[in-house]
């Protein structure tokens, strides 16, 4: 069974997905990207603002799964420049302190002009 995770602490979807599923005690979030959920808008600011964003986003949706980042096991980064790697994971590391599994790669693109997308796998307790 695949259990829908919906939260309004969140960004809503921009397109057609889910914020979030669990399937077999295991929640799989779509991208978060640095989007204040209440005004739908890219918040202002370099790398350092919009990553705490991001992991604002994402600290919502595990809450609404009933989880921890420290439930998390897997991320998967997405950086438009890499020259911002440092500051990202200056801002990443305060919320991670488990130390995950990552994979973090620079993209062309991102959608809506973002610097940082992250997604993450995490157990459900």
């Amino acid at each position: 069974m695949i259990e829908k995770i919906n939260t309004t602490k969140a960004p809503a979807a921009i397109g057609p997905y889910s914020q979030a599923v669990v399937v077999n005690g295991i929640l799989y979030t779509s991208g978060q990207i640095p989007l204040d959920p209440v005004t739908g808008a890219v918040v202002e600011g370099g790398i350092k603002e919009q990553t705490l964003q991001v992991m604002k986003n994402i600290q919502a949706i595990l809450e609404e799964a009933g989880t921890t980042f420290e439930n998390v096991f897997k991320t998967t980064c997405f950086l438009s420049d890499m020259a911002n790697f440092a500051e990202f994971n200056e801002v990443y590391a305060q919320y991670f302190i488990s130390k995950p599994v990552r994979s973090c790669v620079a993209v062309k693109e991102l959608p809506k002009g973002v610097m940082v997308e992250v997604e993450v796998i995490a157990l459900i307790k």
